[in-house]
């Protein structure tokens, strides 16, 4: 791992314990809601790109077999923690997004959430997901992304004059964008609050 890397691992793992506290905020704009939609269309053998904690543990249905993956080994722990609580059987792993340790063709879905805005590489990382992706399988994407208000727009692009050099985390990324030139069925997309928060459902050709 590259020391740049590995700092911002570090970061995660330094932030596990009271993410769920500070990000409770952005749950009750609407983010709960996208982990509604995203836990029902989940089926069969899925994997959750950056578990992060464990969030949307709660929103899967009983027929997922989940299988979910941080570079984070302190937010492994945390989602660990929460599955037990849950009593959600899940295998957890720790890898990289852009690196996945699966063979092609793995898991029928794919869910992404509040990760590519943070990834070192939103090209690589989706094309890992795709490449574990079965035919006809599903990608589930929830993120933030560059609002539709230009002011609101406009504050995101100074926000990440902190947040891009601390944790690589950007406000005005489109993997939509990035998606579409990967040869994907694009179903369905829609943003909300404010334009910020975007969710897509694509099906591998």
């Amino acid at each position: 791992m590259s020391p740049s890397r590995a700092r911002l691992v570090e970061h995660w793992n330094s932030v596990a314990p009271s993410y769920d506290r500070h990000t409770a905020w952005l749950e009750r704009r609407g983010l709960a809601a996208h982990r509604e939609w995203l836990g029902r269309l989940a089926h069969g053998d899925t994997l959750e790109v950056a578990i992060g904690t464990g969030a949307n543990l709660p929103y899967y249905g009983p027929d997922v077999r989940l299988t979910g993956l941080d570079w984070s080994p302190a937010m492994v722990e945390v989602a660990g923690q929460r599955a037990a609580d849950l009593g959600r059987e899940v295998r957890l792993i720790t890898a990289d997004a852009d690196e996945l340790p699966f063979e092609d063709e793995s898991f029928d879905t794919v869910v992404s959430t509040l990760a590519l805005c943070c990834v070192p590489d939103v090209e690589a990382t989706l094309r890992e997901a795709l490449r574990v992706l079965r035919p006809d399988g599903q990608l589930l994407l929830v993120d933030h992304v560059g609002s539709t208000v230009w002011p609101v727009r406009a504050l995101q692009h100074v926000v990440e004059l902190g947040t891009v050099p601390l944790q690589n985390e950007h406000f005005t990324r489109r993997p939509l964008h990035t998606l579409e030139g990967f040869g994907v069925t694009v179903e369905e997309t829609e943003r909300r609050t404010l334009g910020m928060l975007e969710r897509v459902r694509a099906r591998k050709a």
